[in-house]
């Protein structure tokens, strides 16, 4: 039934939507109509289901993790998996969000873009998510550093320098390269062990 209508609005455009606000998305789990098992995101007032997490995305996650709190240490929190709230109407939940330090280590409230560093999402059967919306969205918040780890091609695409709904510098770095984050000088990942 759900896919049908989903077809349906696709084609039909001018029929008027109402998004959902950050809020209301919170207001869902607070009172029962999402659950923990509901693995949703809010992106520009729609839930969107998650792409499905294969073996090799779960291992490169947990591989990135561990590199990512070795190199920044004590300068950044690594958050894995964790909403950003980019506005009233969009709260993704990056597979990693590098954020500045913050005394209560963001329990008072989710991080918004001036806080974030570097958002990095592992990509295999998300690839064309990720490049096509998400890279948009992030750069339209002014999120200053964004990779993509594309399991597809065993490359990162970095992105930096956002403008607009676009990154100015995109490069594509393969498993001679090391990574480094602008804004965390020092915090090396080399790529060969990121990709394994």
């Amino acid at each position: 039934m759900v896919s049908g209508e989903t077809r349906l609005l696709t084609r039909n455009p001018w029929v008027t939507r109402r998004p959902l606000t950050v809020a209301e998305f919170h207001r869902m789990g607070e009172v029962g109509i999402l659950t923990e098992d509901d693995r949703v995101e809010l992106i520009e007032g729609e839930l969107i289901a998650p792409f499905p997490v294969s073996s090799e995305h779960a291992g490169t996650r947990n591989v990135l993790s561990r590199m990512l709190v070795r190199a920044v240490g004590e300068r950044a929190v690594v958050a894995v998996g964790n909403p950003v709230q980019l506005d009233d109407f969009s709260e993704p939940q990056p597979d990693f969000s590098v954020l500045k330090p913050r005394d209560d280590d963001y329990r008072g409230a989710n991080p918004r873009p001036e806080d974030v560093l570097l958002i990095v999402e592992v990509a295999d059967s998300s690839l064309a998510y990720d490049r096509n919306v998400k890279r948009a969205l992030y750069a339209r918040h002014g999120i200053p550093e964004f990779w993509i780890v594309n399991l597809v091609a065993s490359e990162v695409e970095a992105c930096c320098g956002p403008r607009g709904e676009q990154y100015t510098s995109i490069s594509r770095v393969g498993r001679e390269s090391v990574l480094e984050p602008e804004l965390l000088p020092g915090a090396l990942i080399p790529v060969v062990a990121l990709l394994g």
